[in-house]
């Protein structure tokens, strides 16, 4: 219904009609000129739009006329009465509204007005106050673009009057009964569908935010997905006892028909692992509980240091009264040095009456021995001087008399030679290093310093100089010591290469089925861990594990253990769980090998696993040596599965391969064992050695016998990373084999740690570049066999993995201080939905936490510890290791590592004095970056409040709250920085407040706060 020009005009903006034949009333429209008065824009002149009616939308020439509809009454006191819809009064008014626009000129006849018709269904001073409040403006959309309005969703254009072709439903019919929907679209609002959302100024914070959660979420997941199995285990020792030591028909004599145990240390410095800590080791390896003509012991000394060797003969000697000592009064721990430094009474439990003076007595000769190990570098000295300079009188005595009498004008030179106590040169390295005498260019060394005991006991008798072994057998096991061949123009692999001599070496001297190995600074805490570790190896299925891996335990942590070295997170929670599925990684030191396993031969049973989540078991296929076709072609689509050909030109060796893993197999004393051995397969006494089996062990630890070998690839300790411990075990788990977890109720193995912040960084750099090296090569889990279980895969993939979360992980660390500097945060505000979603998403994590301490028996300070050190190794020595790692994949450039100290304290009267040496490395830089931009920003985003018109507390608290985070993860790097407790002067405190006093003030001078924003 249009309107005409002559509707009366009234001073109000609002009116109605009470009558069905009055017309509506009309709404005009105005603007405000710049120097604000108000010019009508319509015929009517005495509109007034000045209050809250007025504007600035500039309106052309046109009136809209709003009906009394029931969403818009004019609510006048002269309105008829009536309630009906279709009656008089308000709800019997059959009004409408019509928009007349002039769009023409007087030569368009008819006055050039042509109208355009819609419904209204809010009030008029809503209509008005539209732009005002920013909302859609209907009337201005209408004016510019010419738009045209139907009824509710109906549409005519200018020359169709008719709704549709065919209906006939005209516009009229709409008009006299206005539409009302009867259903509408609403949306949720977007903060009920994720309050974790960003504000448009912010996005980019968010989005950083975003993908590093992301990366953390992925990254928990590698990491509790293994979890999901962990057991327990427990040993029988009596049954292993009963079983293979006490008399048979097969074994009339009780002879021990236990396999043979080879024990392997190894060491390459003695400047950084000191002689006498090696040296105790040794000592509580020989005094083990175990067959005595069944165990030998090798050390592997890398350097060749005479130190070394004459420092193995010391203990070798004292040897011979501390294990009778310890078997006589079942001493534990059998390390003297941590026997003698225990805190509790060392007469508890013992009943002999002679205890107190045989301790006595043996105390006083590990002191002296203790001496001897201190003095060696001043008595080696001494007696190289003493025959370099009868060398040198020699030699001028000679020169002399080939002069006819007469001194040489010349001075006589003489090679400043190591002597050996016998008055020989010293084989290996040179105190002054020559030509075949340096570390890297020497000859091979292997020296048998206790031969191989007699296959039964020898007992011991009183002896008024020594103690009294009456009843204790005397016997200790057979030691050597081993330095492999170097030479200029090999690879010798560090550390893999010198355990690969000496599995070489000890197959030609003892061939025992099962190696143990240990780190020099690892003792036997437990005289029972190796009968304990042949448990699981002599039991029913024994012939599949390859390893048998003991936990880690370390003494000389500070008792808050601030860097997490005692690392109980690991060695009590992943490994334990790992043990639930194919078997904890090896973590190098500690382990129980089966020598077969090494050789890398598959295992006697396997299966392989198929489908996406290798849900599907079948029996994998048994190879053996009389199915390869050639040596050219492999048997199976995997080359770890193919079988070893390649281990030098030793038949000695070659020959030792097969008794090794016949005397491995369990005993077969039951129907249900497969692959097992008869009783009495091992009562037979060992051969005593030749010189030609010594002299074939000198050749297989030469530098030259791997050549066009398999060693380091297939056999042996695997090459070409520098955590060759983890690819070592994913090889053999790779075939097939599946290892154990023993932890035993009293510590089987206890070790050092580095305290000292810069060496435990350095330990960590190494353990995540071997990491990021094995991701990049063939070892990478993706490239596994069938063979390996899907959960163990998750296992090693995040072995290879986790380095790289350190770049997220830095990341994140700077987005708290980025959004106190910018003033911006990466949620719109910290409501109560997002402080909800944020509070349930901690809850849970803190509950699998507390689950997982639970079952794993670890203490929640200890948990703290390990988050700490997570985010301060991230941050430094992982991030260092994934750029070490890329520039080794696509520059060429080796990696290096710095072998970790084991002892540097120069306080002797505080055995924690190293915890407070501070060494400066580039590790640091990371880490101290964070915690100085994390708490300017503090300072900063405070200013930025205070000073702030509008202050937005809830930024500040959101973005303070997450850097005090950061900041409490990174509390430990700060005190390690510090020193010692009361040594950090006062004026560091003072001007790292005034620099950021300084800093925060400068910021807000140059990019004050937007007020309001």
């Amino acid at each position: 219904m249009a309107t005409s020009n002559n509707s009366p005009k009234k001073p109000s903006l609002i009116s109605s009609s009470s009558s069905v034949s009055r017309p509506p009333q009309a709404v005009k429209f105005g603007r405000r000129t710049s120097s604000g008065r108000v010019l009508s824009l319509s015929r009517d002149d005495d509109m007034d739009l000045s209050g809250d009616f007025s504007g600035n939308n500039d309106y052309a020439n046109y009136t809209v006329l709003m009906p009394p509809t029931p969403d818009n009454q004019p609510m006048e006191s002269g309105a008829v009465d009536g309630n009906k819809p279709d009656g008089g009064g308000q709800y019997g008014v059959p009004t409408r509204v019509g928009m007349t626009r002039r769009v023409g000129s007087d030569q368009e006849g008819g006055g050039g007005m042509e109208e355009k018709r819609m419904s209204v269904m809010q009030s008029n001073k809503s209509i008005l106050l539209r732009s005002q409040t920013g909302d859609f403006d209907h009337n201005r959309w209408l004016f510019e673009t010419k738009g045209t309005y139907g009824i509710g969703n109906a549409f005519w254009s200018k020359d169709d009057e008719q709704y549709g072709n065919k209906s006939g439903v005209s516009l009229s019919d709409f008009l006299d009964k206005p539409w009302k929907p009867l259903t509408r679209k609403v949306q949720i609002p977007a903060g009920i569908l994720s309050p974790y959302r960003a504000t448009s100024d912010a996005m980019w914070l968010w989005a950083m935010s975003t993908v590093c959660e992301t990366w953390f979420a992925f990254s928990w997941l590698l990491d509790q997905l293994p979890k999901l199995n962990p057991i327990n285990r427990s040993t029988d020792l009596a049954a292993l006892h009963d079983k293979f030591e006490q008399p048979s028909p097969s074994n009339p004599h009780a002879r021990s028909d236990l396999p043979g145990v080879d024990v392997f240390v190894s060491t390459a410095d003695p400047d950084k692992e000191p002689p006498l800590v090696t040296a105790n080791t040794i000592l509580s390896i020989l005094a083990v509980e175990y067959p005595v003509e069944k165990l030998s012991c090798y050390i592997s000394d890398d350097g060749a240091a005479i130190l070394n060797f004459e420092a193995m003969a010391e203990a070798v000697n004292f040897a011979e009264v501390w294990v009778p000592f310890c078997r006589k009064h079942n001493i534990e721990p059998r390390n003297p040095d941590s026997y003698f430094s225990l805190k509790k009474d060392p007469t508890k439990n013992k009943k002999r009456p002679d205890f107190v003076k045989d301790r006595r007595w043996i105390k006083r000769e590990y002191d002296e021995f203790k001496v001897r190990i201190n003095g060696l570098p001043e008595v080696i000295r001494r007696r190289c001087e003493t025959h370099n300079n009868n060398e040198e009188m020699k030699e001028k005595k000679l020169a002399t008399e080939k002069n006819g009498g007469e001194p040489p004008a010349e001075p006589v030179k003489v090679v400043k030679a190591t002597w050996m106590a016998d008055g020989t040169h010293w084989p290996g390295t040179w105190f002054n290093p020559i030509a075949d005498h340096f570390k890297g260019d020497h000859a091979g060394i292997l020296q048998v310093m206790s031969k191989v005991p007699p296959p039964d006991p020898v007992m011991g008798h009183p002896d008024d100089k020594v103690l009294d072994f009456t009843g204790v057998d005397i016997r200790i096991p057979m030691f050597a010591y081993v330095s492999r061949e170097k030479r200029p123009g090999f690879d010798h692999n560090k550390k893999a290469g010198a355990m690969n001599a000496m599995v070489r070496a000890s197959a030609i001297l003892s061939n025992g089925p099962f190696i143990l190995n240990l780190d020099c600074d690892h003792y036997v805490y437990n005289s029972m861990a190796v009968r304990e570790g042949m448990c699981f190896m002599m039991d029913r299925g024994g012939d599949r594990i390859c390893y048998i891996q003991f936990p880690q335990r370390f003494e000389g942590i500070d008792p808050s253990d601030r860097y997490a070295n005692h690392n109980t997170v690991f060695f009590d929670g992943n490994m334990r769980a790992l043990d639930g599925l194919q078997g904890p990684v090896y973590v190098g030191t500690g382990c129980l090998f089966r020598r077969y396993a090494l050789y890398g031969f598959h295992p006697p049973r396997s299966y392989e696993y198929s489908g996406m989540f290798g849900q599907k078991k079948t029996k994998a296929p048994n190879l053996q040596d009389s199915q390869e076709d050639s040596e050219t072609e492999p048997l199976s689509g995997h080359p770890d599965l193919d079988l070893p050909k390649k281990f030098g030109n030793s038949s000695m060796f070659t020959e030792s391969i097969a008794v090794a893993e016949f005397q491995g197999r369990p005993l077969a004393d039951h129907m249900s064992v497969q692959n097992g051995r008869p009783p009495g397969a091992l009562i037979a006494p060992r051969l005593p050695l030749d010189a030609q089996t010594v002299a074939e062990a000198v050749a297989v630890i030469s530098c030259w016998y791997e050549d066009k070998t398999e060693w380091g690839d297939r056999i042996g300790w695997i090459y070409g990373s520098v955590t060759e411990d983890v690819v070592t075990g994913y090889r053999m788990h790779n075939r097939g084999w599946r290892s154990i977890y023993c932890i035993t109720k009293r510590d089987a193995f206890r070790g050092t740690a580095p305290i000292n912040l810069t060496d435990r960084l350095h330990q960590v750099l190494r353990w995540a570049t071997g990491s990021v090296e094995i991701f990049f090569s063939r070892n990478n889990v993706l490239l596994a066999s069938p063979r390996l279980k899907f959960l163990q895969r998750i296992a090693y993939l995040n072995v290879g993995i986790y380095p790289f979360t350190s770049i997220f992980l830095v990341v994140y660390c700077f987005l708290p201080a980025i959004s106190l500097l910018t003033g911006q945060f990466i949620v719109q505000s910290l409501n109560t939905a997002f402080l909800c979603y944020l509070l349930i998403i901690t809850t849970t994590l803190a509950l699998l936490a507390l689950l997982e301490v639970k079952w794993s028996g670890i203490g929640l300070e200890e948990w703290w510890r390990n988050e700490q050190f997570w985010v301060i190794g991230g941050s430094s020595a992982h991030l260092a290791a994934v750029l070490q790692g890329l520039l080794k994949v696509l520059a060429g450039i080796e990696i290096s590592f710095t072998l970790t100290s084991k002892s540097a304290a120069e306080d002797e009267e505080d055995i924690f004095a190293d915890l407070y040496v501070i060494k400066w490395t580039s590790l640091f830089v990371m880490p101290l970056t964070i915690m100085v931009v994390n708490i300017i920003a503090l300072v900063i985003g405070i200013s930025r409040t205070v000073y702030s018109v509008l202050p937005q507390w809830n930024k500040l608290v959101g973005g303070s709250f997450f850097s005090f985070w950061v900041l409490s993860h990174m509390y430990p790097f700060a005190k390690g920085l510090m020193g010692r407790r009361g040594r950090m002067p006062t004026i560091v405190y003072v001007w790292t407040g005034l620099i950021s006093i300084t800093v925060s003030l400068l910021w807000i001078s140059v990019s004050p706060p937007d007020d309001g924003k």
